[in-house]
Parts: structure tokens; C-alpha cells; sequence
């Protein structure tokens, strides 16, 4: 018992040598997440580091002297409460692999023209459908922020197409839907993060 809590101390100090920082490092690529998360480990000592900046804090006592039982697990030593670094979020009691689950957050998040329930199935091998749909739906609530404000100050503006193709013109022609602008604060970082509060214009409206 002794050597096993020395050995996921001794992981958990390792991997938060390489560990990148929230919020400031994004993975440019996908060959790039994988190297910083080549497995559930250090997604775990990740999760951990989010949740406990300054150390692990019991939930029920505030005790910070806890055992390491097994990944993602802490025992606190005062009240004995399990805790589980996954407990509160959408990754808790998932049978799949956490790796599997932060490829699918950077496919959502990274992807200009957005992602299906069916590419991402494609992409991740899922086994079905209905895990892919699931899991998007769970990362599209998980990054709308509560306390999110109204847009201020200068912005910019993309732009996507709502709608389809009119019926009487070929598919390379120009859709017929509107084009409803995508404001997001130029200070916001491009991404990894959600759009902010915007007005959809009607479908009827005018292309601007």
C-alpha cells in the first residue's frame, strides 16, 4: 500500500513539471494535445491542478492531508471522505477514457466551422452515435459561462451561414440564408473558448 502511494506521489510530481498552464497554453494541433495528454494520468493530475491550485482541500472539512488511493482519488485523512477529481463535471463516472474526452473538447473547441455528433464519432471511434451526440451537447453546456456579460468595447466580427441552398440555383452558387455576424471582445482569447452573449439576426433578414 505504502509503495503504491509513493509511486502516484512520485507520478503526480512528474507530470506537473510538464503540465501546461490553464488558460494560458492551448494545443496548436492534435498531435500537440496528445503529447501533453498521452493518457488518463495526466489528464487526471491536470483536472487536479484546475480544481486545487494551491493543494488538495477535503470538500466536507477543508483538511489538506489526503492519501493518493488511486487515480483521481483522494482520501482525506481527518473526516476519511473519497473524493474523486472528476466529481462536479460533465468527465464524472464516464466509462470511456479521459483522453478520449479532452481530444473531444479540443475537436468542439478548435474547429472554425464546428463539429458534428457524427465526425466527432468518426474521429474518436466512438462506438456509437448516441455517446457522440451525448458528449456534444454535455461540452456545449459545460463552456457557457453563468456570469458571462454583455460584449463591450472593441470587437471583431466572423460570420457563418444559416440555412440552405435555394431550391432553383446549383450548389456552387451562393447560399440563400442570411449571414448573421459572430461578435466576440478582440481581447478574448481565438481559442478554447465560447462565444459570449450575441443577437441572431431573422433568417429572412439581409445579408450585412
Amino acid at each position: 500500500m505504502v509503495g503504491r502511494l509513493t509511486l502516484l506521489t512520485h507520478n503526480a510530481e512528474t507530470a506537473l513539471q510538464t503540465m501546461p498552464v490553464a488558460g494560458v497554453d492551448y494545443p496548436a494541433s492534435f498531435r500537440q494535445l496528445r503529447s501533453w495528454f498521452p493518457d488518463d494520468d495526466a489528464c487526471v493530475e491536470y483536472l487536479a491542478r484546475l480544481r486545487w491550485p494551491d493543494g488538495f482541500r477535503c470538500p466536507r472539512c477543508g483538511n489538506a492531508d489526503a492519501w493518493r488511493t488511486g487515480p483521481g482519488l483522494w482520501l482525506c485523512q481527518g473526516c476519511r471522505r473519497k473524493t474523486s477529481v472528476t466529481a462536479g463535471t460533465i468527465f464524472h463516472r464516464s466509462r470511456l477514457p479521459l483522453t478520449d474526452w479532452f481530444a473531444a473538447a479540443w475537436f468542439v473547441t478548435s474547429q472554425k466551422t464546428g463539429v458534428s455528433a457524427l465526425g466527432l464519432q468518426r474521429a474518436l471511434g466512438l462506438g456509437s452515435y448516441e455517446t457522440a451526440w451525448s458528449w456534444m451537447h454535455k461540452l456545449c453546456r459545460a463552456m457557457v459561462r453563468p456570469d458571462r456579460d454583455r460584449l463591450d468595447g472593441i470587437v471583431e466580427v466572423d460570420e457563418t451561414f444559416v440555412g440552405a441552398y435555394a431550391k432553383s440555383a446549383p450548389k456552387r452558387c451562393a447560399p440563400s440564408s442570411a449571414t448573421p455576424s459572430l461578435p466576440v471582445p478582440r481581447s478574448a482569447p481565438t481559442a478554447g473558448t465560447s462565444t459570449r452573449r450575441w443577437r441572431r439576426p431573422s433568417a429572412t433578414s439581409p445579408s450585412r
